[in-house]
């Protein structure tokens, strides 16, 4: 669960300047009430990690076409793993909706998308990653807050520090929670005494619905619908001035000309008149359109990216045997889904590139491999793997 980050463009440090950020950072308020044995045993010797500073620009949510994201992110291993998932803790996703009120194929959704459903919880120890962050970089200042919050964990001995790692920002666990979210939000579900995000399933998902219902869920209330925008004499829907946050009644939105994507009515029987929505398009006119509410903007506020809660909420759709979206993206080279990308690193490795294994994920590498090939292709070198590519790729290229 990573805060928005704007980019920018980062470079380690010539001169370490750790010691005297913690140091500082010891010196205040909150940092005299963590002990000085913690802050001893667990940030001394703690240097920068370049690696974390490099991810800050890199965040996917933000670098990616939607197309690309939502290929690679609502694909069909994903929501075949979510519908067996589903089935498979079935009892304590039950408990988890008549408790916290919050569609349990949302919490699953989101398990998927943080952490592959608990295959990817991150290799980063999360003291480290943070002490990068809260000293160099930008938000220091929410970072370390978050830095503390990390040490008061520590403290209390919720985890064994070797297995404490997580994501380059310092998010941890089966659904990604950053360690102020935990300290506030995390719950035991399973009744050990432990709110054990990590090893738990039922401790990270109902963490993860007490926080949807914090953030505003709304109880069997839909999170939006596609919607067909109408045609202003010959010319496209204006967008200006319209988003998410931009609320407006669905009779607006009807006396405006707009309907459900198949034509019906706006307003039905579980959407009354006075339903506040924004208007959300994420690839303009031409692509797929929505009407956003409020479960929409608290998926949003786990992590604050447009294509994050799409996907999240597309997925849960999917999940629950919902089909695809009606308006096509409006590409004529759609994006590639995580076994197509490991098909497509395979053939780049057969071709001699150095990719690593096949993971799915488009390292720096593979982009680099990618670009060879466009260029012998005589296409624009982007970096960006498409279907057209692998199409080509597969049938030996020109």
């Amino acid at each position: 669960m990573l805060a928005q980050l704007v980019a920018g463009t980062h470079a380690t440090p010539s001169v370490d300047p750790v010691p005297h950020c913690l140091r500082a950072l010891q010196a205040t308020r909150q940092g005299g009430r963590i002990s000085a044995d913690t802050w001893r045993t667990h940030t001394q010797g703690l240097t920068l990690d370049a690696r974390v500073l490099s991810h800050l620009d890199a965040q996917p949510e933000f670098a990616l076409s939607i197309w690309d994201y939502v290929a690679a992110t609502v694909d069909a291993e994903r929501i075949g793993d979510g519908q067996r998932l589903m089935t498979e803790h079935r009892l304590a996703l039950d408990v988890i909706r008549d408790r916290y009120h919050v569609d349990p194929a949302v919490v699953v959704a989101i398990w998927g998308l943080e952490s592959n459903f608990g295959r990817g919880m991150g290799e980063f120890p999360v003291l480290r990653s943070l002490v990068t962050l809260s000293c160099s970089g930008r938000r220091q200042r929410y970072f370390r807050r978050e830095l503390l919050a990390a040490l008061r964990i520590t403290q209390a001995a919720h985890f064994e520090s070797a297995k404490f790692v997580g994501s380059w920002a310092g998010a941890f666990g089966q659904t990604q929670f950053m360690p102020g979210t935990f300290e506030w939000l995390a719950v035991d579900l399973d009744g050990d005494g432990r709110k054990d995000v990590l090893g738990s399933v039922g401790d990270a998902l109902a963490s993860t619905a007490n926080y949807l219902r914090n953030a505003g869920w709304k109880r069997d209330a839909p999170w939006g619908i596609e919607v067909r925008l109408p045609r202003m004499a010959g010319k496209p829907f204006a967008l200006a001035g319209e988003g998410r946050r931009r609320k407006r009644s669905l009779a607006l939105w009807t006396s405006r000309g707009l309907t459900r994507v198949d034509g019906a009515p706006l307003v039905s029987a579980t959407l009354d008149p006075t339903t506040m929505a924004g208007l959300f398009a994420p690839a303009g006119v031409d692509g797929p359109v929505f009407l956003v509410m409020r479960n929409f903007d608290a998926v949003y506020r786990y992590n604050a990216a447009s294509s994050y809660a799409l996907s999240v909420l597309h997925l849960a759709d999917r999940i629950r045997g919902a089909a695809a979206f009606v308006t096509p993206w409006p590409t004529a080279d759609l994006g590639l889904s995580r076994a197509e990308r490991r098909e497509l690193q395979s053939i780049l490795a057969r071709r001699g590139y150095a990719v690593g294994s096949p993971a799915g994920v488009l390292t720096p590498e593979t982009r680099e491999a990618v670009k060879a090939e466009q260029r012998r292709l005589n296409v624009e070198a982007t970096g960006r793997p498409g279907q057209r590519l692998l199409a080509l790729l597969r049938s030996g290229g020109p």
